[in-house]
């Protein structure tokens, strides 16, 4: 009865994705308080809040290289599951997602012993100075004690979308972040932990969502159910998992990668200041960005399915539908930003000098923010169609090849407002190259099939 529920070959298109991208948005924004939130109550606390704030911006980088390795099992099982469900093949998809389960939890382990043994040259690296060290040794020192809850809930909630339970997916997430929301300023201001309360309560929250993940996937509810017997790894099946989860595996790096090398450039070019108004300026991207992930990840199913199904009609509608909403929401938030800068500021800070000076690089930053949009749109539906080898470039190009040097370079001539530039002119080169590229090689070609004909670029390739 669930398989035919959740048969994406049949019914409208748009209907079938938004019934997963809306919940899927919905937690997506949720999930994204985890973070914010923090950032919103440090930047309050009395005496210290410009240190606090500017302290948790350091830990950003490792908190997306965590994610990064749930997103490699996450992002690389989830789609091929929906491909499998589409072809009939519930065996292979529960044996993808017990592999995915054995990945995050070995991943898990390596990452923490890895940040806890060299957390403090890495935190310096990442652009801490004296002052801020303290605040983001506390944060990240228990951060990292529930990197386990962040694996689990992040990477296995995809297999809950992949088989159409996109308001249990959503689910996932409300309710550790309500418990956040809770949490967080009980053990911030009433019991006065500061940074160390912010963490605690994004911990426990974590580890609610891991549980509530984990009590659905292995119950009755399921259409494909983790099971112990096909938590083995197997050669074969783990390779085509990472080999298709290496673009958000990179997605994440390269966001790490950027933001390690902008907060290093600004705290050589302008100090303490602007490393706090950059972090601003990425919990503002995270907070208008998750709509467009839950979007295309809500999307991916969608298209994994009819793509197995070898319905190239109905893919080309998904790409269709997913790419016209994406652009219609981006230039909704482009004009919020242009239009109302100091509002969005005042919301983590304000103190008069970050506000005069986190305005232009606000402006300049999102400037050209709807091309970023395209790059991920585009990600969104090579993931989805299994092109692992197009994904990872799309992941690359933007932040790796374009936005990093350009960080180093422009700072020499524009000072700290190189950092925000390099950002935009980013977003124009990564946006165009990816849509183009994705346009060319995955939809034109899709005009040319008819139903019941192989696909070209199966997911090994």
């Amino acid at each position: 009865m669930a398989q035919t529920k959740y048969d994406f070959s049949q019914g409208s298109i748009p209907r079938n994705i938004l019934s997963l991208a809306l919940p899927m948005t919905a937690a997506q924004l949720v999930n994204v308080l985890y973070s914010v939130v923090d950032r919103i109550y440090l930047g309050r606390l009395p005496g210290s809040s410009h240190l606090a704030l500017t302290g948790l911006g350091i830990t950003i980088p490792i908190v997306s290289i965590i994610m990064g390795f749930a997103n490699l099992c996450g992002t690389g099982g989830g789609p091929l599951c929906s491909i499998y469900r589409g072809k009939g093949d519930l065996r292979e998809a529960e044996r993808v997602m017990g592999n995915a389960f054995t990945l995050l939890l070995l991943l898990g382990v390596a990452v923490t012993a890895f940040f806890l043994v060299f957390k403090r040259p890495i935190l310096y690296l990442f652009g801490a100075s004296d002052a801020t060290f303290p605040y983001a040794d506390d944060y990240m020192t228990i951060y990292l004690l529930g990197t386990l809850f962040v694996m689990v809930s992040l990477g296995m909630n995809p297999f809950i979308n992949a088989q159409g339970f996109g308001r249990t997916g959503m689910m996932t997430v409300v309710v550790g972040a309500i418990l956040n929301l809770v949490l967080d300023p009980i053990f911030i201001f009433v019991f006065g932990m500061g940074v160390k309360g912010a963490a605690l309560a994004t911990v426990i929250s974590q580890g609610a969502s891991a549980a509530w993940v984990l009590q659905f996937l292995t119950g009755r509810r399921a259409t494909l159910r983790l099971r112990l017997s096909n938590c083995r790894l197997e050669l074969a099946r783990v390779k085509k998992i990472l080999s298709l989860g290496l673009s958000g595996f990179f997605m994440n790096m390269t966001n790490s990668l950027v933001q390690v090398v902008c907060n290093a450039t600004l705290q050589s070019w302008g100090g303490d200041l602007y490393v706090g108004i950059m972090t601003i300026i990425n919990s503002l991207r995270e907070v208008f960005i998750m709509p467009i992930h839950g979007l295309t990840n809500g999307s991916q199913p969608v298209m994994g399915y009819n793509y197995g199904a070898k319905k190239p009609d109905r893919v080309r509608q998904s790409i269709q539908f997913s790419f016209g909403v994406t652009m219609a929401y981006t230039a909704l938030f482009w004009a919020v930003a242009m239009l109302f800068p100091e509002l969005l500021i005042r919301i983590f800070n304000d103190d008069p000098e970050v506000i005069a000076h986190g305005v232009p690089a606000l402006r300049v930053y999102f400037g050209l923010f709807f091309f970023m949009a395209l790059q991920v749109a585009a990600q969104g539906v090579v993931v989805g169609l299994g092109r692992a080898k197009q994904a990872v470039f799309f992941s690359l190009l933007r932040k790796a090849i374009i936005n990093a040097p350009l960080t180093v370079i422009l700072p020499v001539w524009m000072g700290t407002m190189g950092v925000f530039t390099a950002e935009a002119v980013s977003q124009l080169l990564g946006g165009l190259a990816s849509s183009l590229t994705m346009y060319f090689t995955v939809y034109r070609p899709l005009s040319r099939l008819h139903e019941g004909e192989e696909l070209p670029h199966h997911t090994s390739r």
